[in-house]
């Protein structure tokens, strides 16, 4: 069975591409949960946050943006403690001023999802890239959603954050042209 050549041998990897990586994902909690630990990611590898992402779940009480929005100074200082997570106090601080801007753009928008997927017109681009070496750290999708979530006053959402985040929410289908999980929809992007 071919896949990416980015996943490794960990069952842990694997499971997460097979399973998750690429897969169009529409639910609004895991979108914020899944965006929260692209930004975590910032500096780090994906492998690193995906062999803490249960502790985080843990530890971040689901990612529940309504239980997040109300933690103060004695839950980060917890979770500065916490050798289960990145223990950072500008990306633990981001993640519940990134879940006020969740609300607020749930009641605004109607639905996360459907604000974030508007960046790419509703329905995954399909690239067919000649080599990983081809695939982009940016889009000018990616950039605008970027841009967007900033000037609502998200932290820690890049271009190459949301880009990243793009490819694992299913927004965007960077699978490899041999990889078993690469989409037979039509070819949307380059």
């Amino acid at each position: 069975m071919t896949r990416c050549t980015w996943v490794n041998e960990d069952p842990l990897y694997i499971a997460y591409h097979d399973e998750e990586w690429g897969k169009p994902l529409h639910d609004d909690l895991k979108l914020f949960e899944l965006l929260m630990l692209e930004g975590m990611q910032a500096g780090l590898s994906w492998y690193t946050v995906l062999k803490k992402r249960e502790h985080f779940r843990e530890a971040f009480d689901g990612f529940d943006p309504h239980k997040i929005v109300h933690y103060g100074e004695d839950k980060v200082a917890e979770l500065l403690q916490d050798k289960g997570i990145i223990r950072n106090r500008l990306k633990i601080n981001g993640v519940i001023r990134n879940a006020e801007i969740y609300l607020q753009i749930c009641e605004e928008e109607g639905s996360f999802a459907g604000y974030l997927w508007s960046f790419i017109g509703g329905s995954p681009v399909v690239n067919s890239w000649q080599s990983r070496a081809d695939v982009p750290a940016t889009t000018p999708q990616s950039d605008a959603m970027s841009k967007a979530l900033k000037q609502r006053g998200m932290k820690f959402v890049g271009s190459t954050i949301c880009y990243a985040f793009m490819q694992a929410s299913g927004m965007v289908d960077d699978h490899a042209s041999d990889c078993f999980c690469r989409s037979t929809g039509a070819v949307h992007g380059s």
